[in-house]
């Protein structure tokens, strides 16, 4: 039995991952109060939830206040029991926030305090400081959906299961920021650009002709070879520190051709050596 706390800013999409565990057979419950996680995980260790392999709850600042400072020291306690036990951390930007809130016009939980929104905001990202520094695993769903989201935690957590660690290549256009929860990134904005080809300005790094003129180019290769061999050199390394996920960030201006040719490149050469390699193209359009 393994138990998954989902936690993150309100807004993130906490309810949307969990509703992803529960598709792939987690018991799952939402908003469990943080007093009542001891008890809950110990009758897991004992195997009172039968038919199920796994559980998930959902931890936030709908929960007492003051027992969110509790959180990190009661997973210590929970993996010392010996319960496997990680938990994963949603997050946005505020601007996102904000939005998000605006549109579909739903309280913030901190509203009853009587504070504006974008201060709710900001202090609940302090409240939950410290589940964001003892998260095994940050997700940044500033520009995911509600779909984009519940596959990459259905495809996370599947591969999961499968080895130690799973994957994540993700393109993306650096007019659009860096994605906030990767662990390398690699600027591609220096290669040739098949932007400036009339021909194949319409197309994107998945087509043939993009993929052709990419790989006739020499600093292109040299990049490739020199990323494929740094990647294949340091992965092992984190996945001996127990690591559950890596997020390879590529990105180039518009996000369109040579960010979404290397991360479709590297994913291809991984997955020939593992079966927890993923893959995002964040702006392809």
């Amino acid at each position: 039995m393994k138990l998954v706390i989902v936690t993150g800013l309100s807004g993130s999409g906490k309810s949307t991952a969990l509703q992803a565990l529960e598709d792939l057979g987690y018991y799952c419950i939402d908003n469990l109060p943080v007093g009542l996680l001891p008890a809950f995980a110990a009758g897991l260790a004992k195997g009172v939830q039968q038919g199920y392999e796994n559980a998930a709850v959902g931890i936030d600042a709908r929960t007492l206040t003051d027992d969110l400072h509790h959180v990190p020291q009661l997973l210590d306690e929970i993996k010392h029991g010996g319960l496997a036990c990680e938990m994963i951390f949603l997050d946005a930007g505020d601007k996102t926030l904000l939005k998000r809130f605006s549109e579909t016009r739903r309280k913030h939980p901190l509203s009853r305090l009587g504070m504006p929104l974008a201060e709710a905001i900001a202090y609940e990202r302090r409240l939950l400081a410290p589940m964001f520094a003892r998260a095994d695993t940050h997700l940044d769903t500033s520009e995911t959906n509600v779909h984009q989201l519940r596959e990459l935690v259905r495809g996370r957590m599947e591969k999961k299961g499968r080895s130690a660690m799973s994957i994540l290549f993700q393109s993306f256009a650096y007019k659009r920021g860096i994605p906030a929860d990767a662990d390398f990134v690699f600027d591609l904005r220096c290669l040739p650009n098949p932007h400036w080809q009339e021909a194949l300005r319409p197309l994107n790094g998945l087509d043939a002709p993009v993929a052709a003129y990419l790989a006739a180019q020499p600093a292109v290769n040299q990049m490739g070879e020199q990323i494929t061999a740094f990647l294949e050199h340091w992965v092992p390394a984190f996945e001996a520190e127990n690591r559950s996920y890596m997020t390879v960030a590529l990105g180039c201006t518009g996000g369109q051709h040579r960010s979404v040719y290397f991360a479709q490149r590297l994913a291809d050469h991984f997955h020939k050596m593992r079966d927890n390699v993923l893959i995002r193209h964040r702006d392809l359009t």
